[in-house]
């Protein structure tokens, strides 16, 4: 009871003083408006006592990737801290070398904090994307483990070429010689996380049949993340515990849909555990079944692992799909190359035939770079500290780095070539190995920190 009582007097508290100031902000916001012309300054966010830059974090919530990414491009050093309600700071920064520091040279400085684990707990608990330190060095110890093996590799080929065949191909056949209108972005979706669900446990969600059907577990994980994912872009921050609290609103839908998403993976566990206790040897070769025999059958941990696998693999794999034929579209002259390399290819075993098709991976990361599956991405500062580029970093500060802006800053990029880099891509063609290198350490710079290379290859088959 006590607890409610200090959440009603700290919502009281910032309540009263959000109004009494309110009138005075608003009249210093018209007059600066009426007084001054547009300019390029005015591109940066406006800041007031008490709540900085509340007005313009509110107004540019729909469209916030874009807004971060012109307020970096009309930085000196593509770095800008934005000041929010009461004080609380985050830095965003677009500069390569400001993002090596931070997720490389100063790795450990940098953990994901307090703030993103509270905000992501309720749905991923302990996995390995939701933790620090020693735990999260423990979970990607075992995972990197598994990922590392060649029987898993093999099953995640066996599962993704048996779900391109049997549901994928024939759905955008039909649609084709019928002339019926797809969504893309739904059927990538569903092809994803049909991959990622069996990947993972074993368990086909068989989204992507003909009928394209609402399942209670995709269903239940669409809301679990698109809710969790709201709290981050709440302007105060607070508000999102106080829903929670009382259990209203946007927190409890998203209640509900954690406690589906969690019971289904449990029932999973437990049925996984039925299945191997009579084994002596491993038949099932999905992430469940291979965590279980290692001897990690704890059930929250092997719950928590793979859902936060499910997440890492389902929207990311399928917008970055998206996106990719997307632009293949908008490019047929780099369409007809990639249908003559997949041609003088299409004789080899599957993960050897990606492997070597130069054009087709820079492509991708061409496209990566334009559309990055994740564009924004924060850290939690430890300590104070110093970017390269000089910006003074207080302890506790959110930094947020931007692969969306960094793929879109022409200072790295070269003038005019934030639409599209053809010309790269034909360079990659004939074997530019310079081009590739440099499209790499760009694209990659969004997660070079110690956990990214266990991933690589499996991700690299998708």
């Amino acid at each position: 009871m006590s607890t409610a009582i200090t959440m009603s007097i700290q919502l009281l508290t910032v309540t009263i003083i959000f109004f009494l100031t309110l009138p005075f902000l608003l009249l210093i916001i018209n007059k600066n408006s009426k007084s001054k012309k547009p300019s390029a300054s005015n591109v940066l966010p406006k800041r007031y006592p008490i709540i900085g830059s509340y007005f313009a974090v509110k107004s540019n919530l729909s469209n916030r990737v874009q807004w971060i990414t012109q307020i970096l491009h009309n930085c000196p050093t593509a770095t800008y801290t934005l000041h929010h309600v009461l004080g609380y700071r985050q830095t965003f920064t677009a500069n390569p070398e400001n993002v090596r520091h931070i997720l490389k040279t100063r790795f450990s400085n940098y953990p994901k904090g307090s703030f993103f684990t509270s905000v992501f707990f309720d749905f991923l608990g302990n996995g390995i994307f939701n933790v620090d330190g020693e735990s999260w060095k423990f979970e990607r110890q075992v995972s990197s483990h598994e990922f590392n093996t060649k029987s898993l590799r093999k099953f995640v080929e066996t599962i993704v070429d048996t779900e391109l065949h049997d549901r994928l191909i024939p759905m955008l056949s039909g649609a084709a010689s019928d002339k019926t209108v797809l969504d893309l972005q739904d059927v990538l979706q569903r092809f994803a996380f049909d991959n990622v669900c069996k990947i993972a446990f074993g368990h086909d969600p068989a989204c992507l049949l003909p009928s394209l059907p609402q399942t209670e577990f995709a269903d239940a994980f669409e809301v679990a993340t698109q809710l969790s994912s709201e709290r981050f872009r709440a302007p105060i921050l607070i508000f999102w515990k106080i829903k929670r609290f009382f259990n209203v609103g946007s927190e409890k839908c998203l209640k509900i849909a954690i406690s589906r998403v969690r019971d289904f993976a449990k029932k999973i566990v437990r049925e996984k555990k039925q299945e191997l206790a009579g084994k002596s040897s491993l038949e099932s070769v999905d992430l469940l079944s291979r965590f279980l025999n290692s001897g990690h059958s704890d059930e929250d941990f092997a719950t928590d692992i793979v859902i936060s696998f499910i997440l890492s693999g389902r929207d990311t794999t399928s917008a970055a799909l998206t996106w990719f034929f997307w632009l293949i579209y908008k490019h047929p002259e780099v369409e007809n190359e990639i249908l003559k390399e997949i041609k003088e290819k299409s004789d080899m075993p599957v993960y050897e035939e990606v492997k070597d098709m130069v054009y087709v991976h820079a492509s991708l990361c061409e496209s990566m770079r334009l559309y990055p599956p994740v564009p924004t991405d924060g850290k939690l500062a430890m300590e104070d500290d110093v970017l390269p580029d000089g910006t003074v970093v207080k302890k506790g500060t959110l930094v947020t780095y931007a692969p969306y802006a960094t793929g879109r800053m022409e200072k790295i990029w070269g003038i005019g070539q934030c639409s599209s880099r053809r010309d790269g891509w034909k360079e990659m063609r004939q074997g530019n190995g310079g081009l590739l290198g440099e499209i790499l350490i760009h694209i990659r710079c969004s997660r070079p920190d110690p956990g990214f290379v266990w991933g690589k290859r499996w991700r690299s088959c998708k």
